[in-house]
């Protein structure tokens, strides 16, 4: 089976069918990962770039490994050590690599909308790694099959999203699989890290009391104070954002029930999480990153050429 569409731009272009599809799929090659050969041919002769014009550790390297598991033969692009430091543009770069003989693009860049740019210009298929603050597709679809692995459904799960909801493009690809599956969505943290047009845009919760959304949800994805995004204070520190907004253990003890607690990483300690939560047996943090490999797998999978 393949998807609706020939390309991963972000989660708002796929239908629930092919979120389903990828998540199924991603299970199978979770399956994979837990033998001793870690290996499928399944995209051998398949040459795919991964293009990182931001710097990234754990989706970069969860991209490579997944390119590895699936036989496929990476290029590894750094925008620092090429010609884009000597102006080349994105366009020349791209067409400079293709003319190489490349069959798939896995692109980060820092302006929103860039993937869709090279979509329209480019025979390859292209898989969004994180585009400004538009979206983060693939980091949706891993946080989406991470809950699944601790809660039966989507569909009437309770998600509160935490923290820089405004500069985050993980919260809005999260929003948009969890409307389209069914579950319900609260966005929690100060007023001046959400967006004011969210609840017309989006039909879904909004809070700026962390306790009041710890309190509703079933499970709290936890968001990083993206600072390198702001070009302006939005709050007067981060002690203070640690004491009206950090996530500490001593909250999760006043439940009456036990919550799962999610981040997309990198984790700032002692700001939006503190170590014995993100540590602790709440916290599923760990197998996100694992759960990544085979999410990346199975939209490489489902994009490639060769799929039929």
């Amino acid at each position: 089976m393949k998807l609706t569409t020939p390309h991963l731009l972000g989660i708002k272009d796929l239908t629930k069918e092919d979120i389903e599809l990828l998540l199924s799929t991603a299970k199978q090659f979770k399956e994979v990962l837990q033998r001793p050969v870690k290996k499928v041919p399944s995209l051998r002769d398949i040459t795919i770039v991964n293009l990182f014009f931001e710097n990234s550790t754990r989706t970069r390297m969860s991209f490579e490994l997944a390119e590895k598991r699936l036989g496929a033969d990476s290029l590894n692009f750094t925008s620092s050590a090429s010609s884009v430091a000597k102006g080349e543009t994105l366009l020349d770069t791209v067409n400079n690599i293709l003319s190489m003989k490349v069959d798939m693009v896995v692109l980060r860049h820092s302006a929103s909308g860039a993937p869709h740019f090279l979509a329209k210009h480019i025979p390859a298929a292209i898989v969004n790694a994180g585009d400004g603050i538009n979206e983060h597709p693939t980091q949706a679809l891993l946080d989406a099959f991470s809950m699944l692995e601790k809660k039966e459904t989507l569909e009437g799960l309770k998600v509160a999203i935490i923290g820089d909801i405004m500069h985050s493009r993980v919260a809005l690809s999260n929003i948009y699989l969890l409307n389209k599956m069914g579950a319900e969505v609260m966005v929690a943290g100060p007023p001046t890290l959400i967006p004011k047009h969210i609840v017309e845009a989006f039909g879904i919760r909004v809070t700026y009391n962390v306790n009041e959304a710890l309190q509703w949800c079933d499970v709290a994805n936890v968001l990083r104070i993206q600072l390198e995004r702001q070009n302006q204070p939005l709050f007067s520190s981060l002690r203070e954002y640690n004491l009206a907004y950090g996530i500490k253990r001593s909250m999760l003890e006043k439940l009456n029930k036990e919550i799962v607690i999610m981040h997309p990483g990198p984790i700032n300690r002692g700001v939006e999480l503190d170590s014995d939560v993100a540590d602790g047996p709440h916290s599923i943090i760990l197998n996100q990153v694992e759960n990544g490999v085979a999410v990346r797998m199975a939209a490489l999978y489902l994009l490639s050429p060769r799929t039929p």
